[in-house]
């Protein structure tokens, strides 16, 4: 078994400091926050190396957020942006973008799914897609003791199991609701979705492959492992969003679409995340929605 992540919340007055060429002054440097369970498995990745100059993306501790980390800080770098960032761990929603709405954060490392972002184009700059429509797999997470989802080989099963999301992520509310389960439950906040599944109260939720941790997915109480036959097409694309409020937005959004670009060009950011297995080898799962379209 590959290595498995273990860590617990922290909101220590911790920050990991990147500076993208050079040394820049500390206190120039923007704070972005960012979950903290990414940020231990971006640290790890990442290790002593240069974040701009990562080609290699076949090591552990590898997932969707921290692939999208490495591959934003690259588009900065080549787009000529020269700021440093502070990473500041909280447990916050992956989803949550009032931080960039207000202004009071440049910009998340997280992307966002288009149906999430296209009402907030009056607040946010809204990148071209680093994931493109029809690239994006989701692995069905159960508990680790549930048969029932473990055991599933078609999506004739899905009629016996229930699942849980936020009605508000549209991607994947729409999606789930397309698909013919017993019951789809409505729950805010992705830990509790997630303690739900891994207490066996829910059957299954949506998340990121993570292929190179055995597709497992480990954080204080919550075990949860994929379904190793099936997966879901997500039918949309995913960016990263840029505050339009803050003084630095409008300089680091020409930068991170320049950047962008030039590493589209050279076939970087769908081999990252194709080297991350974050887009699957469709030979060896069975697509349940291969047609299925966004309202």
């Amino acid at each position: 078994m590959g290595w498995i992540r273990r860590t617990k919340r922290s909101y220590l007055f911790f920050a990991f400091v990147l500076s993208f060429a050079g040394v820049l002054n500390a206190s120039e440097a923007l704070n972005v926050f960012i979950r903290d369970d990414v940020l231990a498995d971006y640290q790890r990745f990442v290790g002593e190396r240069d974040v701009t100059k990562i080609t290699d993306f076949s090591g552990q501790y590898l997932r969707r957020d921290v692939v999208d980390m490495v591959i934003a800080q690259q588009a900065l770098q080549k787009g000529g942006f020269d700021k440093a960032f502070i990473f500041t761990p909280g447990f916050v929603s992956f989803r949550e973008s009032n931080l960039l709405e207000k202004g009071e954060q440049l910009l998340h490392f997280d992307s966002y799914w288009k149906a999430d972002l296209e009402n907030k184009g009056r607040l946010l700059f809204i990148s071209e897609p680093v994931i493109q429509k029809g690239q994006y797999f989701a692995g069905i997470y159960h508990g680790i003791d549930n048969q029932k989802v473990k055991q599933l080989k078609e999506e004739q099963g899905l009629t016996q199991l229930t699942s849980v999301s936020n009605p508000k992520w549209q991607t994947d509310w729409q999606t789930l609701e397309s698909l013919p389960l017993k019951q789809l439950y409505a729950e805010p906040d992705w830990m509790s979705q997630a303690r739900m599944v891994s207490k066996g109260w829910v059957d299954f939720m949506l998340m990121p492959l993570m292929p190179k941790l055995d597709n497992r997915f480990v954080l204080e109480d919550v075990e949860l492992i994929a379904n190793e036959h099936l997966v879901v097409l997500l039918n949309d694309s995913r960016h990263f969003a840029v505050s339009r409020l803050h003084p630095e937005g409008e300089r680091a959004f020409a930068a991170l679409q320049k950047g962008l670009a030039i590493l589209r060009e050279q076939g970087r950011i769908t081999s990252a995340y194709q080297q991350a297995g974050l887009i699957p080898d469709l030979k060896k799962y069975q697509v349940v929605n291969p047609t299925q379209e966004l309202r």
